[in-house]
């Protein structure tokens, strides 16, 4: 199991668009690294103060695939 969460937070951290989370507010982008790190998009989304759709479109635009 730990071995499947290590992956998955590797292919986040590989896939995502770094130049466009760190040009995001402070929130938004403390969010996005949380939920690189993690894969919580409903503690994201609370982190950023935004709704989980608002949240997941955040995470699309910032190329971060959905994998569990």
């Amino acid at each position: 199991m730990l071995a499947d969460a290590e992956e998955a937070r590797r292919i986040r951290r590989s896939m995502a668009d770094w130049e466009f989370i760190n040009k995001q507010p402070a929130r938004i982008r403390e969010a996005l690294k949380y939920y690189v790190e993690t894969g919580d998009l409903y503690v994201a989304s609370r982190i950023a103060g935004v709704t989980v759709e608002e949240f997941n479109e955040l995470r699309i635009r910032a190329k971060i695939p959905n994998v569990a």
